[in-house]
């Protein structure tokens, strides 16, 4: 019989107010996984209350930050030794390669050691208020913060937000993506394991237009924090400005990855590789436009074809497959159509451009990783984000004309730059209108790296200590120190008055 997922409401795994379920399937082979249960506004409103009822009795913000810190600490622990566990459960509901999955999450535990060491290091200041006062400015909690994450790394982006939250003292209600929810839940029984109080850390899954908008519009919010589609991000950060609080978004983006006259050809084409198809091309910095100078195109899109063609396609459970199935049905119409629109508006398809056949792809959403030439900005492909194994190669002329190519986006998430001469690269990354520039590298993450766009990318950023201190609220705090007392009233004379 297949297992339930349940909503994790004050310590407890609860159904839904309505029982109401949705279905969780493989995109591998279409098995279905779990049903879900569906999280009503009840059980949102449920969530917050636990949530809220928790930063008010201080079970958690309450503790020294030192406190804090050692709890995060053991969930650190307690997740390393989990990490295949988790790296199977993300495969089998979201369908990357298990390689992939073990990389990344035996990366993350370092996000609850690094928040927790910034915890436990975070000193406040005493600026210069003049004769006669002590200022003393500290950081506090703001209190119950909604975090909407997204399906392609379900454990990855809510660890992001998660560990700053907590570290800095704040309790929350996670909305995980309807596609991935079964690490997020897991996660918050880890957390609580680990010493995190019942009700501070809060799971309601649901769909993103009923549960994940009831969160977003809740007035007992005290932060949003999303990850998804620019579309989307735009209805939650009016949310909050209806509210008045504050919103952090990662969203959309169409990385270009620019490759110099000087690059060596074989690295440029591994690094170009890695960064259209990990994933299957999945993820907001995707390389989706790899430019590359003239005097290399034609021999660049040679080889690049080629390992494009070698690459090895199936069950993304056997450690040997490369490239696993998209996430869904809707996610892979979604990059054939736009496959076909660039093949209609006169693109060439090098290589890939069709939905494999074949015993070995069985029931799952796979397509061939794809390479498209001959599209110009006026190809819906060049502005439009695929989310799927889709890249198209592009050439240049000198640097001026790369620049122009690279910053001809609504988006500014990320971009990499591959070249010999890193002076040049520095030339070209300060007019990049873009938040996170890799040189001879792509898709390089660590914790005390912010990781933010400009333009349609988002707004605020994730990873370093402006993620900690954007779960903050500064309090400055003013003490007369004098002797003598203060009144206004009972004379004419000049006083000092601010």
């Amino acid at each position: 019989m297949t297992e339930t997922l349940l909503l994790h409401i004050d310590g407890k795994d609860v159904t839904a107010e309505n029982c109401a379920t949705f279905e969780l399937r493989n995109p591998a082979t279409g098995e279905l996984l779990h049903d879900v249960a569906h999280g009503t506004i009840g059980d949102v409103d449920a969530g917050v209350h636990a949530a809220r009822t928790a930063f008010d009795d201080r079970r958690w913000r309450g503790q020294r930050a030192r406190d804090r810190a050692r709890v995060l600490n053991r969930a650190a622990a307690l997740l390393a030794d989990r990490i295949d566990d988790y790296a199977r459960l993300e495969t089998i509901q979201i369908g990357r390669p298990i390689r992939e999955m073990r990389a990344q999450l035996r990366r993350l535990p370092e996000w609850l050691e690094y928040f927790a060491a910034v915890a436990a290091t975070s000193e406040g200041t005493a600026p210069d208020f003049g004769p006669g006062h002590l200022n003393v400015v500290r950081r506090v909690p703001l209190g119950v913060a909604g975090l909407i994450t997204p399906w392609n790394h379900p454990l990855l982006i809510t660890m992001k937000k998660v560990s700053a939250a907590l570290a800095a003292g704040n309790s929350m209600v996670i909305k995980p993506s309807e596609l991935g929810p079964a690490v997020p839940l897991a996660l918050a029984s880890l957390l609580e394991e680990a010493g995190v109080p019942p009700g501070v850390v809060n799971v309601v899954t649901g769909l993103g237009s009923t549960t994940g908008r009831a969160l977003s519009e809740h007035r007992g919010v005290d932060k949003l924090d999303f990850t998804g589609g620019t579309e989307t991000g735009r209805v939650i950060a009016a949310s909050g400005g209806q509210a008045l609080i504050p919103v952090t978004a990662e969203l959309g983006g169409k990385a270009p990855v620019i490759i110099l006259d000087d690059a060596d050809l074989d690295e440029a084409v591994a690094g170009a590789l890695f960064a259209a198809f990990v994933a299957t091309g999945q993820t907001c910095v995707q390389g989706a436009r790899v430019l590359v100078h003239e005097s290399l195109h034609n021999a660049f899109v040679e080889r690049f074809a080629e390992r494009t063609r070698s690459l090895r396609l199936g069950d993304p459970m056997d450690p040997s497959t490369q490239v696993g199935p998209l996430v869904s049905e809707a996610q892979r119409s979604k990059t054939v159509a736009a496959v076909e629109r660039a093949r209609a508006q006169g693109a060439r398809i090098v290589c890939g451009g069709r939905v494999p056949s074949g015993e070995a792809h069985g029931q799952g959403w796979f397509y061939e990783p794809t390479v498209v030439s001959g599209v110009t900005p006026n190809h819906d492909l060049w502005a439009e984000e695929v989310f799927g194994p889709v890249t198209l190669v592009r050439p240049f002329r000198d640097d001026d004309e790369a620049v122009g190519q690279a910053n001809d986006s609504p988006f500014g998430l990320a971009a990499s730059v591959w070249t010999q001469d890193v002076s040049r690269a520095l030339r070209i990354t300060d007019r990049l209108d873009i938040g996170i520039v890799w040189v001879n590298d792509h898709h390089r993450i660590d914790p005390a790296s912010p990781w933010g766009g400009f333009k349609e990318s988002g707004i605020g950023s994730e990873n370093g200590l402006e993620a900690f201190r954007a779960y903050t609220h500064q309090q400055s705090v003013v003490i007369n120190t004098r002797r003598e007392p203060f009144d206004w009233f009972a004379t004419t004379d000049e006083l000092r008055y601010s």
